[in-house]
């Protein structure tokens, strides 16, 4: 078993067909079957189950491919780690939900890693990748939220992941309104005013959509939803359509949003608290401490 078949099993798994597969990476069709039928036969497990209509994963090969990912992250890690960086070259990764003073913190960390030659990468995504991120080593560190309502589910998943939840702040609730919306001169608002406007959400995109929302009262049935996974596509729509979004006042905490949007303070209460995620017993790299500094001046709690 080698980390290249691995890499190749990841590979496939996201793609629609073989033919796919082997474009993306550069491999001819033939050789890149050969290669996986040689694992199947070395682990005894059949990975893939292949049809006229294209490949899917079996079930073994599902568990397969979660060891596999997390070899293929780690490995990826180490690469970074001690290869690449021979080269001068400072690589780091960090995941978290749609939070503007995380991504301050980690501007801030790297003014204050100034290093000469680096490659970071900051992803804003769903609730499920940053812990998966942060679980299989592509992030070092995480940053998200929890509610009442799926606080239970979240902790479950941070002791099934091996992941440490550091508290910074517990949010009140919050709707994030134009500053032209009918109800933008209300100091307090409650969901029955805004029930004849879009609510836009932040799409999780799976089945488990309503345990793992980063929004204030997710299990309110909203008459007119709409789903985003970008920041500025969510603003376009409630700046456009009369729009809200729920949250904790923090979105709108840029130089940007304030020229336009605005939040009023919600009667319904649903806290957020928001912290940041990492490994067990893991080792934080000396950039992952400057950024774990930076987030800990927001610390509330």
């Amino acid at each position: 078993m080698t980390i290249t078949q691995l890499k190749y099993v990841v590979a496939i798994s996201a793609s629609s067909s073989m033919r796919e597969a082997s474009s993306k990476l550069f491999v001819s069709q033939p050789a890149l079957s050969a290669t996986v039928r040689d694992l199947e036969e070395e682990v005894g497990v059949r990975i893939f189950e292949r049809t006229n209509k294209g490949i899917t994963l079996t079930d073994a090969g599902t568990e397969f491919l979660g060891f596999a990912k997390q070899a293929v992250s780690q490995y990826e890690l180490l690469e970074n780690k001690y290869i690449c960086s021979k080269k001068g070259t400072e690589y780091y990764s960090v995941s978290v939900q749609h939070y503007v003073f995380a991504i301050h913190a980690f501007v801030n960390a790297i003014m204050k890693r100034n290093a000469d030659h680096f490659s970071y990468l900051i992803k804003e995504t769903k609730t499920d990748e940053v812990l998966s991120n942060v679980r299989d080593y592509k992030s070092e560190i995480g940053v998200l939220s929890y509610s009442e309502n799926n606080r239970n589910i979240v902790n479950k998943l941070f002791r099934e992941y091996g992941l440490i939840f550091h508290p910074l702040m517990k949010c009140e609730t919050y709707a994030y309104l134009c500053k032209s919306h009918p109800l933008a001169d209300r100091k307090e608002l409650s969901v029955e005013d805004l029930k004849e406007y879009p609510c836009v959400t932040f799409d999780q995109s799976n089945e488990t959509e309503f345990y793992l929302s980063e929004e204030a009262l997710s299990g309110y049935d909203f008459k007119k939803v709409i789903r985003s996974n970008d920041r500025a596509t969510s603003c376009e729509a409630i700046a456009m359509l009369n729009g809200f979004a729920i949250g904790t006042g923090m979105m709108i905490d840029s130089n940007i949003l304030k020229d336009n949007f605005i939040s009023v303070k919600l009667i319904e209460e649903d806290p957020l608290i928001i912290g940041y995620i990492v490994k067990k017993k893991h080792v934080l790299s000396d950039f992952g401490n400057i950024y774990v500094h930076e987030l800990e001046k927001y610390k509330q709690l």
